[in-house]
């Protein structure tokens, strides 16, 4: 190890691991660790499931992130289905807490207590403030990166106050920009029974809810969401009957009149002469080259804020929202590129690893500006200290992020959720938070091929979770041979909540299995919320040890 000094109280080290020079700063305090415990990061521990059971028979928990990717991302990676592809220093598990026994821990923790901690927010104080901006605003110096004396990074400015169409509004009652949107939970982690609620707002930049005045406009600020949803999911989109001429007189249903308007067309063939524009501000920013569109790509200063909760109990043993968060994760669109760029960016990192195999990716920023993921983004995120106050994330712990939301081949221009967005024809029109209504009630997602979604994770799946190790859902959805439950199908196929939601009593002992996690600090050893040492996961896989997989399961 090298260390080089840079500047009073700070230094640069250099952690040299499989001949490549991983860098980032260092600090005397622990939320600025001056070396990785864990070399590889952004290999979620999920990547270790063991695909083969005791029976034999394989089982493909991978094809849900790694997939035949669309344009623009250039990724490609179902191949990672049929191998543990993983550099050199990644044959040992790094997430030492998948093996730890939580029983006795979990066992001095009263349901009484867990309710109590988390029923209290974390985020918003008595009076109303918001707590983690509040402790941004008098950050301490271990967290100043730059030491210029305040925290330049990202602050939390949600306040959860949402109208009947989404929208977020501050205390006074004006629009803070943000706005919250139902979604089809990704497959597996982000499934209530296993282990967390979430929630995901979007905000677009100020010319997107400006008119040609510069004044907020709702109807412009809803057009140009809507737009953005059509190129992110290249489909036509409903919109309330809207009227083109006062948006600038853009034809937004491709009718070749200027008239009044009911879904936004996707016709989007640049080559052919075919293109979409923005309304408002934006489309003047747009026709001026400084703001850009595409398809599956969001337009610079595009923002996404989710917050990961425990599991809170409601009427008639609903999973909602806690008021106590985990985890505040925010993404930013900080500039523009192209397909070209795309393109070129990914045939670098894969020349990169064919030529340097056991190389470690390296990851750039810091505590502070949060971590770059080199496709536009820069991510940033806080979570829970010891005492469940939230505190700005670790280069290694942002690093953890920054895997599965540039690196892998199931992502729409870095993301998940979004894309999945319920239709129109759902709850107000698919504009809601959780906190207005829930999963239950939910019909599910269809695949391409008419399948339901998560029908069919279950069935390449085996189980209900990467880990395979949910045995509520394994109870509730298979019989003893293994085979899905026909009539368990048919409830799902009408009611989503049936398979993500967790029993009560499932839900109480998670909550108390990531408590203890927090208690630990040990998020650099994993984040899952495990009871009992995982059996279906590798301690050790050798590169390039075959799955058993024999065809790559593709297609969404």
């Amino acid at each position: 190890m090298n260390i080089i000094n840079l500047r009073p109280q700070k230094r640069l080290l250099a952690v040299v691991s499989a001949g490549f020079l991983l860098v980032h700063s260092a600090a005397s305090a622990d939320l600025d660790a001056s070396i990785l415990g864990n070399e590889i990061p952004h290999i979620n521990p999920q990547c270790y499931t063991k695909t083969e059971d005791d029976q034999g028979q394989v089982h493909n928990p991978c094809f849900s992130c790694h997939t035949d990717s669309i344009r623009p991302n250039y990724l490609r990676d179902s191949d990672l289905q049929l191998a543990y592809d993983f550099p050199a220093p990644a044959e040992e598990n790094p997430w030492k807490n998948l093996f730890k026994d939580r029983t006795t821990e979990i066992a001095a923790i009263s349901d009484e207590e867990m309710r109590s901690y988390i029923s209290e927010s974390n985020y918003f104080s008595q009076g109303g403030e918001i707590l983690p901006a509040t402790r941004l605003a008098d950050a301490p110096a271990d967290w100043d990166y730059n030491e210029d004396g305040q925290w330049d990074g990202f602050v939390p400015d949600v306040w959860f106050n949402f109208d009947s169409e989404g929208f977020d509004h501050t205390p006074d009652g004006s629009p803070s920009g943000w706005r919250a949107f139902g979604y089809y939970p990704f497959l597996g982690t982000f499934w209530p029974t296993n282990g967390s609620t979430d929630d995901v707002l979007i905000r677009l930049s100020e010319p997107f809810r400006t008119n040609l005045a510069g004044d907020y406009d709702s109807v412009v600020y809803k057009t140009n969401l809507a737009i953005i949803e059509a190129l992110i999911r290249e489909r036509d989109i409903p919109i309330e009957p809207t009227d083109e001429a006062a948006l600038g007189g853009i034809d937004l249903d491709k009718d070749g009149h200027i008239a009044t308007a009911e879904l936004i067309k996707y016709d989007w063939a640049p080559r052919e002469g075919r293109f979409m524009w923005y309304v408002g501000q934006a489309l003047e920013e747009q026709r001026a080259g400084r703001l850009h569109l595409a398809a599956r790509l969001y337009p610079e200063g595009t923002e996404f804020f989710h917050t990961v909760r425990y599991i809170d109990i409601g009427e008639e043993g609903t999973n909602q929202l806690a008021a106590r968060m985990k985890e505040v994760r925010y993404m930013k669109k900080l500039y523009w590129m192209t397909y070209a760029d795309l393109d070129q960016r990914m045939a670098a990192e894969l020349k990169e690893k064919h030529d340097f195999p056991d190389r470690i990716r390296p990851f750039r920023g810091n505590i502070e500006s949060g971590l770059g993921n080199d496709q536009g983004w820069v991510l940033a995120a806080m979570i829970e200290d010891a005492n469940g106050q939230l505190r700005p994330q670790t280069y290694e712990e942002l690093a953890f992020c920054v895997g599965c939301h540039s690196g892998i081949g199931a992502t729409t221009d870095s993301t998940f959720a979004f894309p999945r967005h319920f239709s129109t024809e759902s709850f107000q029109r698919g504009w809601y938070h959780w906190s207005q209504k829930g999963l239950r009630g939910t019909p599910e997602r269809l695949r391409e091929d008419g399948q339901g979604d998560y029908a069919f994770y279950l069935a390449i799946n085996g189980a209900g979770d990467e880990f395979r190790e949910n045995e509520e859902v394994r109870a509730r959805f298979f019989d003893d041979q293994g085979q899905l439950k026909t009539e368990m199908l048919e409830a799902l196929r009408q009611d989503i909540a049936v398979l993500l939601e967790a029993s009560p009593e499932r839900a109480m002992t998670l909550n108390k299995a990531y408590r203890v996690i927090v208690q630990e600090q040990s998020f650099t050893q994993g984040r899952d919320a495990t009871v009992k040492p995982a059996s279906n996961v590798h301690a050790f896989v050798p590169v390039g040890t075959p799955t058993g997989v024999a065809e790559p399961v593709l297609g969404y």
